[in-house]
């Protein structure tokens, strides 16, 4: 591990929550926290202007939440790491979380215990989950592919949207896809919104890679 300190941000709307965890933390030699944020706007902002190292995240505050913001940073490609820190042990909240791109989830009453473990292991690359986690997690799986949940969202794609999908991801516009399928540019629109939202993408970047993951951009698509 480097000399200098883990970077720590601290996003949770409760001022006394953010003490606590901040004295817990700077307690320990190798750890600094440089920031605290309120809610998940501020979380972002800050974590793009300050570059922690480790971005500890409410999921539930007024605004964004911690999930959206989550998301967020994953698509600004900020090289912090999530640590999702919760009341909420459920089950249906693991997937949201590892989804969104968090590489920890951490209930609150654990903080105490496993707080400073959990920075440890997301700053150095690796992934935290609070005991129990896992087989949660598995069982939660097991039920999403049973029920197909779980299944690739491109089989919800209908056959026109996997059309315009692959023109947005071949770098067409709007207008250049509109007159390829005879639609309007609007609806070309409504179609892009549409398949982002199945495919849970938020940007143009996002989806050029899924294309190209999906293997939509071969020469002779």
């Amino acid at each position: 591990m480097s000399d200098s300190p883990i970077r720590v941000l601290l996003a949770d709307d409760h001022p006394v929550l953010r003490t606590g965890l901040r004295a817990l933390l700077e307690q320990e030699p190798d750890m600094s926290v440089v920031g605290e944020a309120g809610d998940g706007h501020e979380a972002v902002a800050l974590a793009q202007r300050l570059r922690p190292d480790v971005l500890i995240m409410d999921i539930s505050m007024p605004g964004q939440d911690g999930l959206e913001a989550t998301r967020q940073i994953r698509s600004l490609n900020l090289p912090c790491q999530v640590l999702i820190l919760t009341v909420h042990a459920q089950e249906r909240y693991l997937f949201p979380v590892l989804k969104a791109g968090a590489a920890g989830y951490l209930n609150k009453t654990a903080a105490d215990t496993e707080l400073v473990t959990a920075v440890r292991t997301v700053a150095s690359g690796g992934a935290f989950l609070h005991p129990g986690a896992t087989r949660r997690l598995l069982v939660d799986f097991v039920a999403r592919v049973q029920s197909g949940e779980e299944r690739d969202g491109y089989d919800r794609l209908s056959e026109r949207e996997r059309e315009v999908l692959r023109l947005v991801a071949s770098g067409y516009t709007a207008r250049e896809i509109a007159e390829q399928l005879n639609l309007s540019p609007k609806s070309v629109e409504t179609y892009r919104a549409r398949i982002m939202e199945k495919l849970e993408l938020s940007t143009r970047a996002e989806l050029v890679r899924y294309a190209l993951r999906r293997g939509l951009l071969t020469e002779d698509a």
